[in-house]
């Protein structure tokens, strides 16, 4: 993690409601630069609204989401116009969704999908964008051969490792991903959390990523908050919070793990 006095990314007293359903109630945390925060906890628990509304995808009730500006300042993420925020997703931030055809282009090649953020950015030499396609594909352990081909020819870790490229080629701060590894067989999730590992300390990322399983949460977070009922009911150093759980829920998710 890099060392900082101002976090990234800060919720404070996050609500939503449906109807009469409580979503979130009265969220808050900070996340710090180069940290990697798990969010935790049974279907219903909160945490993909919880995500959403950390991605501005989703606005609360109440309560603010601030993130930390090039110029060191908080700025409210909810308070951006709509074209801050597309400008913030498409630079600062990334965003990696549970099913990799939710975060890519289907029907264009591989290179295109990779590049599309960089054209938005302005970039127009197609001899650089086609090399910088290629170096990406190459890091998340795609064959550059591949880079003409559409996504729907690829495999589901391909698929979901071609959205991972396409999120980081900018070079964000923050990538904010969602049970990215749900669905993949045994090996191809070994394979893509080893590279998810690799990427967020060599590029020193800032990560939010819900998950239902703690064994992903162990080997990529730093540190984790436990959501139950739309509240966070225990957060810590995730080694800590695994090993020596002291909410009763939290105790009751280790121990559903543990048992054969």
């Amino acid at each position: 993690m890099t060392l900082s006095s101002t976090p990234l990314l800060r919720a404070a007293g996050i609500h939503k409601r449906y109807g009469q359903h409580v979503a979130l109630h009265e969220v808050s945390f900070d996340l710090w630069p180069g940290e990697v925060l798990a969010i935790v906890g049974e279907s219903g628990s909160g945490k993909t609204t919880l995500l959403n509304t950390l991605a501005a995808q989703l606005r609360p009730d109440g309560g603010e989401i601030l993130f930390q500006g090039r110029d060191g300042a908080l700025d409210d993420v909810h308070a951006m116009s709509q074209a801050q925020q597309r400008l913030l997703a498409r630079t600062d931030w990334g965003f990696v969704h549970q099913q990799a055809a939710d975060g890519l282009r289907m029907d264009v090649s591989a290179g295109a999908n990779v590049c599309e953020r960089l054209m938005g950015l302005g970039q127009r030499h197609y001899g650089q964008l086609r090399t910088q396609a290629q170096e990406w594909l190459q890091r998340v352990e795609i064959d550059p051969i591949r880079i003409d081909d559409p996504p729907r020819q690829f495999s589901g870790g391909m698929r979901q490792r071609l959205q991972i490229a396409r999120n980081l080629v900018t070079q964000p701060r923050l990538v904010f991903m969602d049970e990215p590894t749900s669905g993949l067989d045994v090996s191809v999730q070994a394979r893509l959390l080893d590279l998810l590992r690799q990427l967020t300390r060599q590029m020193q990322l800032a990560v939010v990523i819900v998950t239902h399983d703690l064994a992903v949460a162990r080997l990529l977070a730093h540190r984790m908050v436990v959501m139950q009922r739309g509240c966070i009911v225990e957060s810590g150093l995730t080694d800590q919070v695994l090993d020596d759980p002291q909410h009763p829920y939290t105790q009751l998710l280790v121990s559903s793990v543990l048992q054969p």
